[in-house]
């Protein structure tokens, strides 16, 4: 299953490269797994659950053009999304409140 979360932000720089480079993203129990081209757009990250029970992965993509993050939410087989999703949101709330306008979810 798949599910996309739109992040419409304020500000030019890159919320994708502030999540990779935040010590506090373990906190919500995340954290980078990969990255491409860190520091350029277009560049992706990918991050994963570190809980066990909540399998699944987040690839992260910035449009500076637009100040959007886009994030895919890709869970294996049967799972259910809605952890990983709420373990993104309640970071994007709580440390990046700042930056974020608007937050839409939409289920593939």
């Amino acid at each position: 299953m798949q599910t996309v979360i739109q992040v419409i932000c304020s500000g030019n720089t890159s919320l994708r490269e502030a999540i990779v480079k935040d010590p506090r993203l373990g906190r919500h129990h995340l954290a980078v797994s990969r990255q491409k081209s860190p520091g350029r757009n277009p560049g992706w990250a990918k991050l994963h659950s570190t809980d066990p029970a909540t399998p699944g992965a987040i690839n992260l993509t910035w449009d500076g053009s637009a100040r959007i993050l886009l994030a895919r939410v890709v869970t294996r087989e049967a799972g259910r999304p809605g952890e990983i999703v709420g373990d993104f949101v309640t970071y994007l709330l709580e440390r990046r409140r700042q930056r974020v306008r608007a937050i839409n979810i939409l289920p593939d």
